[in-house]
Formats: C-alpha cells, sequence, structure tokens
C-alpha cells in the first residue's frame, strides 16, 4: 500500500509538471493565433500613432521601426532579455537601454551593472579603489552608463511614470502619455507618439530651409529631411585654389580635386603627374647640399628651407659627457680619461671604464640577490635575474584558478585560461578568459526559418527552441498527397498539410463523379492495438491512422418510375432500380368495377393490353359479389358474381308487413321497385279496418292506411260533471276540441259540504286519540322510575281503549273511496 501510494504522488506530480509545461507553451503562443488579439494590437497601435500620422497627413512609412519595437513588445515570447534569457512579460519590471533600446528586466540589468563594476574594481588596489568612476557596460550594444546612472527603479519608457500601471488597451509598460523626449539628432522638436519601445521615430513637423550649396530658394519641408541638395553645381574654390567644385549640390566639405597636373617635390628636382588635391610631395633624394662648413653635405631627404648649421660646429662633449671641446667639424672629440660613470642597465650600478665610445658593458658585480617571490636568496652576478623554482599558489582574480607561477612576485597576472562555462542559450560556451561572476550574455543569433525557410527571423541564440516560428505569407510548396494533380492553396506551415477539401471527382463505375471531399488521407480510429498491462495503466489514447477510404456510394438523383408506374420518384445512382412504392396496384380488373388491391407489382405488357391502366396477368383475380347499386325498394344482391354492365331483374319475393303491421304480405319485388307510390300504398294495404287507437282512445274507422289516422272521432261518449253525479252523451271529437262541458248542480254541492264535515270530525278525532296514548305512555314510564320492588317483575302493561272511529273508519271508507273511483 505504501509503495502504490508513493507511485501515485509521483504520478500526480509528474501530470502537474507536464500540464503547467503545455499551458505555459499555449500561453506563450495563443495570442499570436488569435484574431481578436490582432485587431486588438492594430486599434492599439492606430491609437499610438495618431498624433504623428496627423502631422504626416497619414503618412506611416518612418514607424516601421518603431512598429517592429512595439509588435515584439505585443508578441508574447518576442522579447527576450538577454540576461536570464527568459520571455519579458507584461506585469514585469524591465529597463530599457538608450543605446540599443534592448529591453531587460530591472533585477537582472541591476545586478549585471553591480557584477561588471565589481570586476573593473577587483584588480585595484586599496589607494586607488574610489578615486575612478568606472562605467558599466549594456549587455547588448556595450553603451557605457556610469555607476550613478544605474536603475534603481521601473519607470515607462518616456521615463514619466514610476511603475506604470499594466492596462491591456496599452503597449506593454507604456504610460500612455506623450512620449516628449527630444529627437536624436536634436532639432528642437519632441517625439509626437504615445510613450512607446524603441528609438523615436524622425521628426514630422514642417521647417523652411535652403539648399546645402545656399542657391535655391527655402523650402517648406519634414524637419526630419530638412537637409536637401539642389542638384546645382556646388561651384566653391577647391582647396588646390585652381579649380571649383563640381559636384551637384551636397552637404560637408567638397571632396579633394580630383584633377591631375605636374607637380614638383619639395626639394624641386623632380617633376611628376599627380593629383591636384596633394600639391606637397618628397622625392626620396638625400638633400645633398654643402652646409655653411663647408666640409659636410646635408643627410636630410627631400626638405624645404634652409639646411641649417653643421651639427659638428660649436661645442661637443666627451663620451661620458664630463668634459666639453670647441674643435674644428673636420675632428673627433677625444676621450677625457676619466670614469665613465654612467648607471648600467642594472639601475644599481656605475660604469667603472675608463671614458669610452659605444655601450656600456653588462654589470658583473656579485650580490646578493632575493628571488621575485621574496622566498629565497642568493649570490651571484648583478646583470643576471634570480628565479626559484617555487610555484605561486595564490588564487588569481578570477577565484577559480591557482596562479601556479614560477617565483611569482604576488601581483598575479590575469587568469589566461578559457571560461568555458556553457552559456545560458545552452549551445556554446564562454569564448573569454576566465572571469568571476556571470558570463556575458551569448552573441550570437540564430535564424528561425518557416517551413519553406523563405521568412526567418532573428533571435537571441537559446530562444529558438521556446519561440514560435514566423508566420509565412509564401505559399505550401509540398507536393499534394492526394490523387489531385495541384494542392489546395494554403500558407507555408509545419507538420502535415491540412486534409484536402476539395471535390473527389473521381470516376463512380456509374459514370458520375464522386461530390464529396477528398478521402485520401482520412484519419481512421484504431482499435484493440494496445491491450493493458493491468489495471493501474492509464487508458491511452485513441489512435488515429492515415487511410485511404472508397469512394462512398453515388448519391446523384436518377428519376425512377415504380413497378406500378404510379409515380417517378429521384433515387440515388447506387440504388436507382424499379421499385415499389408501396401503394395498392390500382389496375382495373376485368370486372370493370374494382381495381387490383395488390402492392405495387410489375405488369407484363401485352399486345393486347392497350391502356397502362388495365389489369395484368400479374394482377389479382375479381372474387367479390356484385356490389351494383340495386333498384330502390330492393334488399336483394344481385345472383351474379362481379361482372360488367347491368344487373338483371329481380324475381324474388318481398315479405313486408301492411301498414298497420297486422298481416304479413308477400310481394314480387320487381313489381314493389317499379310501381309509383299510390300503387305502392294499395300494395301494402291489408284491406282490414285499421287497429290504431286514436288520442281520444276509440279505434280508427279508416281501412289500412300509412301515416297518421284522421282526428275527427265519431264515437258517442258519455261526459260527467267534476263530482261526478251529473252524466250526458256527446260526440268525442267535440269534448276533445272543447265545445261541450257539464256544470255542477246545488245537490253536487251540498254532497261536497258533508264530505269536508266528515273529514274534519275525522282528523280531530284522531288528534285527540294520540293525547291520550302519549299521556298512558309518560304514566307507565314513570312507575317504572319510582322503584318499586314488588313491581320490578311485573311488566307494565297498558291498556288502551280504542275509540269508535278507530274501530269502524275500515268499513266507512272503503264503499266512499269505491264511489270516487267509479265516478272518475
Amino acid at each position: 500500500l505504501s509503495s502504490l501510494k508513493k507511485f501515485d504522488e509521483i504520478k500526480k506530480a509528474n501530470q502537474a509538471a507536464a500540464k503547467k509545461l503545455v499551458e505555459d507553451q499555449l500561453s506563450s503562443s495563443s495570442e499570436d493565433d488569435d484574431e481578436d488579439a490582432e485587431a486588438k494590437q492594430g486599434k492599439i497601435l492606430d491609437k499610438t500613432f495618431t498624433i504623428y500620422t496627423s502631422q504626416t497627413d497619414g503618412d506611416a512609412s518612418e514607424l516601421e521601426r518603431t512598429r517592429q519595437y512595439m509588435n515584439e513588445a505585443f508578441q508574447s515570447g518576442a522579447m527576450t532579455c538577454l540576461i536570464c534569457i527568459a520571455s519579458v512579460k507584461r506585469n514585469q519590471a524591465v529597463w530599457s537601454c538608450c543605446g540599443c533600446f534592448c529591453i531587460f528586466h530591472l533585477v537582472c540589468i541591476q545586478k549585471w551593472a553591480k557584477d561588471s563594476l565589481f570586476l573593473v574594481s577587483s584588480p585595484l588596489t586599496d589607494d586607488d579603489f574610489g578615486k575612478k568612476d568606472y562605467p558599466w557596460p549594456c549587455p547588448k550594444c556595450r553603451f557605457e552608463y556610469k555607476r550613478s546612472e544605474t536603475p534603481s527603479r521601473y519607470y515607462c519608457y518616456c521615463g514619466k511614470v514610476e511603475n506604470p500601471v499594466v492596462d491591456p488597451w496599452l503597449v506593454p509598460h507604456s504610460c500612455g502619455q506623450i512620449c516628449e523626449r527630444e529627437f536624436k539628432p536634436s532639432c528642437g522638436h519632441k517625439c509626437l507618439l504615445l510613450c512607446h519601445p524603441g528609438p523615436c521615430p524622425p521628426c514630422p513637423k514642417m521647417v523652411t530651409t535652403t539648399c546645402h550649396c545656399k542657391k535655391a530658394k527655402a523650402v517648406p519641408r519634414r524637419c526630419s529631411a530638412k537637409e536637401w541638395s539642389c542638384r546645382l553645381p556646388c561651384g566653391r574654390t577647391l582647396l588646390c585654389g585652381q579649380h571649383v567644385c563640381e559636384n551637384p549640390c551636397h552637404a560637408g566639405d567638397c571632396q579633394p580635386c580630383p584633377r591631375v597636373s605636374k607637380q614638383r617635390c619639395i626639394c624641386g628636382r623632380q617633376t611628376a603627374e599627380r593629383l591636384c588635391a596633394s600639391p606637397q610631395w618628397q622625392c626620396g633624394q638625400v638633400c645633398g647640399k654643402c652646409l655653411p662648413c663647408g666640409n659636410h653635405t646635408c643627410e636630410q631627404v627631400c626638405h624645404a628651407g634652409p639646411c641649417g648649421d653643421c651639427p659638428r660646429s660649436g661645442k661637443r662633449s666627451c663620451p661620458c659627457g664630463k668634459t666639453k671641446f670647441t674643435l674644428p667639424c673636420t675632428e673627433d672629440v677625444p676621450t677625457c680619461g676619466d670614469s665613465c660613470d654612467k648607471v648600467l642597465e642594472c639601475g644599481i650600478h656605475k660604469c667603472s671604464q675608463r671614458c669610452h665610445r659605444g655601450p656600456c658593458e653588462i654589470c658583473r658585480q656579485e650580490v646578493e640577490k632575493q628571488c621575485r617571490c621574496g622566498k629565497h636568496t642568493k649570490r651571484m652576478p648583478c646583470h643576471k635575474p634570480y628565479l626559484c623554482e617555487t610555484k605561486c599558489t595564490k588564487i588569481r582574480d578570477c577565484q577559480k584558478h591557482q596562479c601556479r607561477r614560477k617565483c611569482c612576485s604576488g601581483n598575479c597576472p590575469p587568469c589566461d585560461q578559457v571560461c568555458g562555462r556553457t552559456l545560458g542559450c545552452r549551445n556554446h560556451k564562454c569564448p573569454s578568459g576566465c572571469h568571476r561572476g556571470s558570463c556575458n550574455p551569448c552573441p550570437e543569433t540564430v535564424d528561425v526559418k518557416c517551413n519553406c525557410g523563405k521568412t526567418v527571423i532573428k533571435v537571441p541564440c537559446g530562444r529558438e527552441r521556446t519561440i514560435k516560428p514566423p508566420k509565412c505569407k509564401q505559399l505550401c510548396s509540398r507536393p499534394p498527397t492526394c490523387h489531385h494533380p495541384t494542392q489546395e492553396k494554403h500558407y507555408c506551415h509545419f507538420g502535415r498539410c491540412p486534409p484536402c477539401r476539395r471535390p473527389c471527382q473521381k470516376t463512380l463505375t456509374c459514370g458520375h463523379l464522386c461530390p464529396v471531399s477528398c478521402h485520401d488521407e482520412a484519419l481512421v480510429k484504431q482499435t484493440g492495438s494496445h491491450q493493458s498491462a493491468g489495471p493501474w495503466e492509464q487508458p491511452s489514447e485513441p489512435v488515429f491512422i492515415q487511410t485511404a477510404l472508397p469512394c462512398p456510394p453515388c448519391e446523384v438523383p436518377i428519376p425512377v418510375e415504380c413497378l406500378g408506374q404510379h409515380e417517378v420518384s429521384p433515387l440515388p445512382c447506387h440504388s436507382a432500380n424499379p421499385y415499389s412504392c408501396k401503394r395498392f396496384c390500382g389496375r382495373l380488373l376485368d370486372c370493370q368495377n374494382h381495381t387490383c388491391m395488390k402492392e405495387c407489382h410489375r405488369v407484363t405488357k401485352s399486345n393486347s393490353i392497350a391502356d397502362g391502366k388495365k389489369a395484368g396477368p400479374e394482377c389479382s383475380q375479381c372474387e367479390e359479389e356484385c356490389t351494383k347499386p340495386r333498384p330502390a325498394g330492393c334488399p336483394h344482391r344481385c345472383v351474379l358474381p362481379c361482372h360488367p354492365g347491368d344487373c338483371p331483374s329481380c324475381l324474388q319475393m318481398l315479405k313486408i308487413k301492411c301498414h298497420c303491421k297486422l298481416s304479413v304480405l308477400y310481394i314480387e319485388c320487381l313489381k314493389l321497385t317499379s310501381a309509383d307510390v299510390k300503387e305502392k300504398e294499395l300494395l301494402i294495404s291489408c284491406r282490414n279496418q285499421c287497429p290504431k287507437e286514436l288520442p281520444c282512445g276509440h279505434r280508427c274507422k279508416e281501412i289500412c292506411h300509412s301515416g297518421s289516422c284522421p282526428l275527427n272521432c265519431s264515437q258517442k261518449v258519455k261526459l260527467r260533471c267534476l263530482c261526478k253525479r251529473l252524466k250526458k252523451e256527446v260526440q268525442c271529437s267535440k269534448i276533445e276540441e272543447g265545445q261541450v262541458s257539464l256544470e255542477c248542480d246545488a245537490l253536487c254541492k251540498e254532497m261536497k259540504r258533508k264530505a269536508y264535515e266528515i273529514k274534519e270530525a275525522e282528523a280531530k278525532a284522531a288528534l285527540e286519540e294520540e293525547k291520550r296514548r302519549q299521556q298512558a305512555e309518560l304514566e307507565a314510564f314513570e312507575n317504572r322510575l319510582k322503584g318499586r320492588r314488588k313491581n320490578k317483575r311485573r311488566k307494565d302493561e297498558v291498556e288502551v281503549e280504542q275509540s269508535s272511529w278507530q274501530k269502524y273508519k275500515n268499513f266507512i271508507m272503503l264503499p266512499v273511496f269505491g264511489v270516487a273511483v267509479v265516478m272518475v
């Protein structure tokens, strides 16, 4: 378990390191590929150049060098600190050299300046230290800065703002204000760009100035190009004094006179043709003129002026210089006979010989000499140096190697070995002598090329592994890898060419051209190529192989008619065969009444079948019954199977009921269906009296008929009054129409009154009977509540005597109800 845990920790650490490396690489190159970043960069550049281009009427041709520096400032990884060989990021403090405008990390340049000053001042003694302000150089252009100019704070490019704020809408490390640095060479104007890296562009101001020769009229020109030539001959007198300058109007001094003339040498002995611009020359001969002494001649080479006095005239000294003699120039000066006493080469002893001509001899005195390192002494001739064999063990100024010089005086020379340390670029070794501190940045530059080699950018050595190759605007020149004769146009790139997106256009077996995109180099996922060694192994990424795929089936629409010739549909060419449209066949069968109900099928055409809508031998045979419409009223089917033409007449007998539904009649179907309305009425009638009842309740007097019975009933009925006592016979139809009525008389009213009194008496007697019953129940209940022991086992029996009405009411009411029913 501990080993697995340790393995997981190491695995996670490796994955995190790999992820961070990928993110750094993506972050350093993602801005170049982002079109939005490029558009944003273009807007910032336009904003920076706005004031300048307003002075030049939109002409930005002089801004190319400044634009290049600004583009490098925007591109991630383009600006590199030559000291640490690392990218300069937007949020890091930087310092810019005013000579080469190279950008360094502020911390790196401070350390560089400190190390440079220490290396320069380290060989000095204590007495000399601090007496001279030694400079430190720029790592790139070697421009020297004073010790006081060592940067200590982070400023923007123009030097106005300390610690400028990071703004994505400004040039990195810029304050966004107008630069206002003086132009170089100074013209009195200041830079109009916003704070920017690199050199300031030429001055865009307009000034009025004349030409170099001052002959032409003054014209307005750009301050950066205020010096101009009118192209007229200069006309100024040359140094020879004889000719004038014939060159076009130019700046500065005139060139030497180009003409040739005969000129004498300085001494005047020889004459030669020489350039007019160099009139004085020496012939190289000794003068040879007789000196004033008359005994010697001048030994100077061709010269001007008098030769001068004889050098042997006047007072002359002896060889040792102690005695002076006045002799004619023809005589030599003799020796004085005194000792020479000149200091010998040793610088300690003097020459002991008498005054003599020529150099003194070497010092031969024996002295006690100390070796140069001071460790040994020896008696020996003074002129011989004494060097012992002891080797110096002091460390040289490189602080790495011993001096190892024999008999060293202590002032060890600088280390003569080559440094040989690997520089920050990891490609070269330091070629300088062995030294202390950091090595100088690698001075080499490396060409980073695109794939075709036509676009090249120079980067500091060591950055070629991390810098992104330049974008090449040349078209890719690789030969096509598919079957097309030429490759699809795209720019130069590394890696595989993008897949061809042009149509395949291969001729298929059907004769059409393949319309899909080229598939000669399709990426196909390969499965089953790797099996894991165990559960601890991570699943590998899917492997894709590049292979040519066959052309897909032809999809060109071809109009094809279905088997039953119902429709014409466009079908893909690869499946353009006769098909079934899934409809019913629909061809008219031989019965001329039905169509073929089979699914769309092939029909053999024959000469006998001229019409394309008629059924063929493959169609189904009609097995249906005849479904032609029958005559109105005929319920029978046609006795023939489905047939063409009209059906035969129906000869069957119909069994139907008469109008009154009481008798069953048998009538021939043909007679019934062919009869009109009156004949049908007679055929269906049974000739008997209609059995239907009228609304009044009497039977219809008409013979069997259709429809409703007439309402004029002639039957005689009895009419009674409301109390049913009086009666009268009248015609039924008159009663229904309300023409006759019978009113009750006085006797009827008297009988009604007596019946009402009887009802009231019965109601009153019933009420009294109910009260007596309730009183008896109350007394029985109170007796039970008294709790007498003798009455506990006795049943409370209450005998209620029935009234006369309750005893005889049934005998009275039944006859009354019977009479009432009979009257109704």
